[in-house]
């Protein structure tokens, strides 16, 4: 079992710094309005990141897998109003709205991030134009913040008519079976949920069953029998191998607040970044994310495997003699409403981290974040040690096997490597 986790730490951080060597370099030469808005402060990019975060998750409560699309949306708008202003240096992601550099960041930011969120939650519209007003209030009445409204007003438009009819919370279901290694619902909730985000519109991506794998280890193989060895061992709830500190991780990964949330805000802080560098950051990152969730899902659909609770309680139907049945078997978490292969919590983390190497150029940058459900903070000193706890939680947590969580992984990565070479590229 160590010997797998280590070769998943030496494989994951080799893939997190070959996206580093992707695409252009980060730098450009910065024409005069880009200096000028490269120059203000990131705080208003920070700030409607949070208010983000809290229609999506506090008010709407939207599944991790639902929350990227919302984030990508927003920050997708906010690049673009945020780029415009600057001169345009980067690819636009869908507009460049006109701009001479003088209109306000601050207030391109706001109407960028409330048009979108207030389209996306109408029945949070109150509280959104509270804080909408708000952040207008800081700013100085006069032409710089009527264009900087303007600016952002029509990045939100040109990104709300893009996602319309993108597939989102449509009626598809996942296939429930009754064969060995098919997947079904789970206790205690029997759910079937999520089984749309595979069909929805990517972002970036030309389509959603680009990254197709060859699917997950045959229910006969060693492969199999040696993931289900190992889950049913370090992630039932009672298990004796299972340490503290991965009882701990495996929780902290499984919040549904997600972290990334904090640790993306923490980078901008930490790094120093400008407006316009937060902007992009987040753009990427959660443009990446938003595309390996809808890929992942789509080979959720494609290989309707079942979990590791279904396979461990009917290991005597799967014609492996490798494998012996506990019926009584229960995983330390609670199992999603949806197939094990490929990990979603992985597709996202694998695009998260390894967008963020690319844009800093380097995998050693060190953060943390907290966790309510955990009551405890992790630290990392590099996006790919992130990325390798992630992997191995979810099999401590009894959810997902281990072929599943490298394999959405890999998905996560190959995401941002295409992103980087098709999307937010220094236009010089």
């Amino acid at each position: 079992m160590a010997s797998r986790i280590r070769t998943v730490r030496r494989a994951t951080c080799a893939a997190v710094v070959g996206v580093l060597a992707t695409g252009l370099p980060l730098a450009v030469t910065p024409s005069a309005a880009q200096a000028s808005a490269g120059a203000v402060s990131a705080e208003s990019v920070l700030t409607w990141d949070l208010h983000a975060e809290t229609a999506i998750w506090d008010v709407a409560r939207q599944a991790p897998q639902v929350q990227s699309r919302g984030a990508a949306m927003v920050h997708g708008a906010i690049y673009d109003a945020v780029n415009a202003i600057a001169g345009t240096p980067y690819q636009p992601y869908l507009t460049a709205p006109a701009a001479d550099g003088s209109e306000s960041v601050d207030a391109a930011v706001a109407a960028a991030a409330y048009r979108v969120l207030d389209a996306i939650f109408p029945d949070q519209h109150d509280a959104l134009t509270a804080r909408y007003a708000e952040s207008l209030a800081a700013i100085p009445d006069g032409r710089a913040e009527r264009r900087g409204i303007e600016v952002g007003t029509r990045a939100a438009t040109a990104m709300i008519a893009a996602r319309r009819d993108d597939g989102a919370f449509g009626p598809q279901t996942f296939p429930v079976g009754t064969e060995p290694g098919q997947w079904r619902p789970t206790p205690p909730a029997y759910a079937n949920d999520g089984g749309w985000v595979g069909h929805m519109r990517p972002f970036v991506l030309p389509s959603a069953s680009i990254f197709r794998t060859s699917g997950p280890p045959a229910l006969t193989s060693a492969q199999y029998a040696r993931d289900y060895d190992e889950i049913k061992a370090v992630g039932s709830a009672n298990s004796t191998v299972r340490t503290a500190d991965q009882t701990e991780a495996a929780i902290w990964w499984h919040d549904r607040r997600l972290g990334e949330w904090e640790i993306k805000r923490q980078l901008v802080t930490t790094q120093r970044l400008t407006a316009l560098q937060a902007a992009r950051m987040f753009a990427m990152v959660d443009v990446a994310e938003a595309d390996a969730v809808i890929a992942c899902f789509n080979e959720k659909e494609a290989w309707n495997r079942w979990r590791p609770i279904t396979a461990i309680r009917l290991g005597d139907t799967d014609r492996n003699p490798a494998t012996a049945a506990d019926p009584d078997w229960t995983p330390l978490l609670v199992t999603p409403p949806h197939p094990d292969y490929t990990s979603g919590h992985t597709c996202n983390t694998g695009a998260t981290m390894s967008a963020l190497a690319y844009f800093f150029g380097r995998d050693d940058i060190p953060f943390d974040a907290y966790s309510a459900d955990s009551g405890t903070r992790r630290y990392f000193s590099s996006f790919s040690q992130a990325l390798t706890e992630v992997i191995n939680a979810r099999v401590w947590g009894g959810i997902h096997t281990r072929t599943a969580d490298v394999q959405g992984a890999r998905i996560g990565l190959a995401t941002t490597a295409y992103l980087v070479r098709h999307q937010f590229r220094p236009r010089s």
